[in-house]
C-alpha cells in the first residue's frame, strides 16, 4: 500500500486494492487471527507463530511487521523480535527497505533496523526496481535510496512500480507511466491498480475490469469491486459477494465470501460470518474461519 498523510493508503483510496488484497503477496507464513491477536500458520495450516499480537503484515525479505503496544516493529520467521517496535506504522519490505511512519511523515528502514532516510514525507510508497513513490509539497514523485528524485514531483498520486509501469493519476484519471516518466498508457481510468501477471484493475464509472499493458481492455468492466490477478487469479465482488475469476474472466470460484484476499502461493484469505479462513484454489477450507 501507498501511505498518505495519515497512516494508511493513497494510491490505493480508489479502491482497488480491497480488504486483505494489497498485503498479502510473496510471503511463506499466514497470519491467522485468533482471539482477537494475530499469530501466522504455514501452508498446510499449522499454526507456527502463536496469536500475540495486536496488528500484524506479511512476512517478505525474512521478515513481517507486527504491532504490539500500540507500536510497530518487525519479526522474523521464528517470531523473534527483529527489530524492535518503535513506529507508528510499518509496511514489509520489498526491494531491501521497508515503509515507516513516524507521527504524520514516512521514511525508510534497511532490514538491520538502521533508518535509510528519515521520516520527512508527507506520502509514499515501495521501494521497487529501486525507486519510490513519495509526496512532496503537494505533489507526486520518484525517490532513490539516496533520497535523490529519479522522477520529479508532478503527480496528482502515485502507485509503485510494478512490471515495469506505475500508476499515477493526472487531472483526476488514472493512467500508467515508465521509468522515464513517460505516459505508456494516457490517464482515462476513473480508477486503477497495479500491473500484476501482465493485467491491471481499471474502473469505468462504477465498474471494475482488466486492461493489460498495451492498455487494451481484456476483461470488461462489470464488477462491483476487485482486486489484483495473483496466482493467476482475482478476487472480484459482485452484489455483497465475493470471488474469484480466472484471466479469461471466468469464475474459477464463484462469489460466496463477505471478504476475500489475494492468492499467495496457493491459499487466500476469506471471510464468513465474520471470521477469517484461508482457502486453497479449489475453494475448500485450508484453516477454517476463526474469531
Amino acid at each position: 500500500m501507498t501511505a498518505s498523510g495519515k497512516i494508511g493508503t493513497a494510491i490505493t483510496l480508489s479502491g482497488v486494492c480491497l480488504l486483505f488484497a494489497c498485503t498479502e503477496r510473496g510471503s511463506s507464513l499466514y497470519p491467522v487471527r485468533s482471539d482477537g491477536h494475530y499469530g501466522y500458520m504455514n501452508k498446510s495450516g499449522k499454526l507456527v507463530i502463536s496469536p500475540q499480537f495486536t496488528d500484524e503484515g506479511r512476512f517478505s525479505e525474512g521478515l513481517a511487521p507486527v504491532r504490539m503496544a500500540g507500536r510497530w516493529g518487525f519479526i522474523d520467521a521464528k517470531g523473534k523480535i527483529a527489530i524492535n517496535p518503535q513506529f507508528d506504522m510499518a509496511d514489509p519490505f520489498t526491494d531491501g527497505a521497508a515503509l515507516v511512519g513516524l507521527g504524520y511523515k514516512f521514511g525508510y528502514i534497511e532490514r538491520s533496523g538502521k533508518i535509510i532516510l528519515n521520516p520527512q514525507f508527507d506520502g509514499a510508497g515501495h521501494f521497487s526496481d529501486g525507486l519510490a513513490p513519495v509526496r512532496q509539497g503537494g505533489r507526486w514523485g520518484y525517490i532513490d535510496k539516496s533520497g535523490k528524485f529519479g522522477i520529479s514531483p508532478q503527480f496528482d498520486e502515485a502507485g509503485d512500480f510494478s512490471e515495469g509501469l506505475a500508476l499515477v493519476r493526472v487531472n483526476g484519471r488514472f493512467g500508467y507511466i515508465d521509468k522515464s516518466a513517460k505516459l505508456a498508457i494516457p490517464p482515462q481510468f476513473d480508477s486503477a491498480g497495479e500491473f500484476s501477471g501482465g493485467l491491471a484493475l481499471v474502473a469505468i464509472g462504477a465498474k471494475y475490469g482488466y486492461i493489460d499493458k498495451s492498455g487494451k481492455l481484456v476483461i470488461n468492466p462489470q464488477f462491483d469491486e476487485a482486486g489484483a490477478f495473483s496466482d493467476g487469479l482475482a478476487q472480484v465482488t459482485l452484489g455483497a459477494r465475493v470471488g474469484y475469476i480466472d484471466k479469461n474472466g471466468k469464475f474459477a470460484i464463484n462469489p460466496q465470501f463477505e471478504r476475500a484476499g489475494d492468492f499467495e502461493r496457493g491459499l487466500a484469505p476469506v471471510w464468513v460470518g465474520g471470521r477469517q479462513g484461508y482457502i486453497d484454489k479449489n475453494g475448500a477450507f485450508v484453516w477454517s474461519p476463526v474469531a
